[in-house]
């Protein structure tokens, strides 16, 4: 029997990794005008030097030394990271094209094989967005249907906050699932209770693994998939909790498939389902079961996320800042009183408005975007970036972007008011970024946010519990949330 010295194998891996590290750099035709940045050690580039919870963070004091334009290494992959709005802004709308890729990162590319939206490619990508949006407009994004969805779930909400009777609680699992419920009506056509266990489960898995992505192991895979992929880890538990979402999502559409009456879709997957149908080589190229699948499950996973993380952040800090609370709370009443919010108040509310666009910004949901690719090379800026580069469009250096927001790392709604307390748009507010790879669901998240916040202050006074401290500190994840507090909703007289 023969033995192997594990110093053997240790050696070896560090000459592959090497060996590897100077063909990729070769292949893809680094040079002279590569955008500057610190000097990667071989095998590990600058993983030494970042903060792997928050990279956002070290990248934001990197762009301090070297500008707005620079790379970084992680692992053997080179990236590009742009900061401040006018960098960002140039990318993604003046080379828009040239820099809407996905790039293939191990992970994603195990777990959505490049189907679905927002990991996909080419022209599987463009048709499947354009499926999208077309579709939640059908089925009331930005019309008067969906936002009495939106006010139906309302009121089963404010229903689970009084049954609290003003005493301390989580909020966390309550909200996730009335927002969860929005999405799903549009998608499968139903809502679920909040003790449904089906809707608790696809919450839990979903954040879950929002905090995997930003854990030592998922980047490890990331960088060194050929070494990292055989062991136990993270980066399984996320691959095994999506495999779940999918699952669900297979089931529920051949479900529906049976049921299907084409003359009356009532939801997305039924409209996908008749796309199948259609005959047309489009059908069989494109509008398939795991297209259909990875395009639910980045809808449930993005439409529920980020817009639950938004309203936890706006309570706590109306916890917070009481002061901001009360007058919030007087627009409401002097603006719709007892009646139910509808987004055609805004307009008149621009306080409200300036308050939940400072949430949005503070908060930072998603603060270093979804990770873009280059689909050419690419010329910017003085700099050659080759193809296939990773490119971060920084959302945390927009919307603290001091040229911009004269308080970037205060909660300040005077940031969207002008001197006469009218509501003042501002061009660096980006939260659902830029360009063709930009959030679909822009309008219905809008929507949610003004209706869900105005409601909840219309109807409740949120406290914290008796000497409790309020910590604005983000949990490290893949989003900014919040970290896990108890809030205090008295009912409003």
């Amino acid at each position: 029997m023969i033995t192997i010295d594990p110093v053997t194998i240790l050696l070896s891996v560090v000459v592959v990794l090497y060996l590897a590290n100077a063909f990729y750099n070769q292949k893809q035709n680094y040079g002279k005008n590569f955008p500057p940045g610190p000097t990667p050690l071989p095998i590990i580039g600058n993983m030494h030097t970042i903060d792997m919870a928050k990279p956002h963070n070290t990248f934001i004091e990197l762009s301090k030394k070297y500008g707005s334009i620079f790379r970084v290494q992680l692992g053997l992959e080179k990236m590009v990271i742009l900061c401040g709005y006018d960098t960002v802004k140039d990318a993604l709308i003046n080379y828009a094209e040239e820099f809407s890729e996905r790039p293939d990162s191990p992970l994603f590319a195990e777990a959505s094989q490049g189907y679905g939206v927002a990991f996909a490619h080419g022209d599987n990508w463009k048709v499947m967005r354009r499926f999208t949006l077309s579709t939640l407009r059908d089925h009331g994004m930005g019309k008067k249907s969906i936002e009495n969805k939106i006010n139906d779930e309302c009121e089963c909400l404010m229903q689970m906050f009084r049954t609290y009777e003003g005493k301390p609680y989580d909020n966390m699992t309550i909200i996730n699932t009335a927002v969860a419920n929005i999405i799903v009506s549009i998608v499968l056509g139903h809502r679920y209770e909040y003790n449904d266990p089906n809707i608790l489960r696809l919450v839990r898995l979903n954040n879950e693994n929002n905090r995997i992505l930003e854990s030592p192991m998922v980047r490890l895979y990331n960088s060194y998939p050929w070494v990292i992929g055989w062991l136990p880890g993270s980066h399984r538990n996320f691959l095994k909790n999506r495999n779940e979402l999918q699952k669900f999502v297979r089931e529920t559409f051949t479900k529906q498939k049976k049921e299907l009456d084409i003359n009356d879709q009532r939801t997305l997957i039924d409209s996908f389902l008749a796309k199948q149908q259609e005959g047309k080589p489009e059908s069989t190229l494109y509008y398939h079961d795991n297209n259909l699948t990875e395009t639910v499950v980045n809808l449930f996973v993005a439409g529920m996320e980020t817009t639950t993380t938004t309203l936890r952040w706006g309570l706590l800090l109306m916890m917070k800042y009481p002061e901001i609370q009360k007058k919030v709370q007087n627009e409401i009443e002097r603006v719709i009183g007892s009646a139910q919010p509808q987004t055609e108040h805004r307009k008149e509310m621009p306080y409200t408005d300036a308050v939940i666009h400072e949430i949005q910004r503070f908060g930072d949901i998603v603060p270093g975007n979804l990770p873009h690719a280059a689909s050419q090379d690419v010329t910017f800026r003085g700099y050659f970036i080759p193809k296939g580069t990773i490119i971060i469009p920084l959302l945390a250096s927009v919307l603290r972007d001091k040229a911009y927001f004269e308080k970037p790392e205060e909660f300040y709604p005077g940031h969207f008011l002008d001197s006469k307390g009218h509501f003042k748009k501002n061009e660096a507010f980006i939260p659902f970024s830029l360009g063709k790879r930009s959030c679909a669901g822009e309008t219905l998240a809008k929507t949610e946010l003004f209706v869900f916040f105005t409601t909840l202050l219309q109807n409740f006074t949120f406290q914290a519990p008796p000497g409790a401290k309020l910590d604005l500190t983000p949990v490290s994840g893949f989003t900014n949330a919040p970290l896990p507090y108890k809030m205090c909703a008295i009912p409003r007289s």
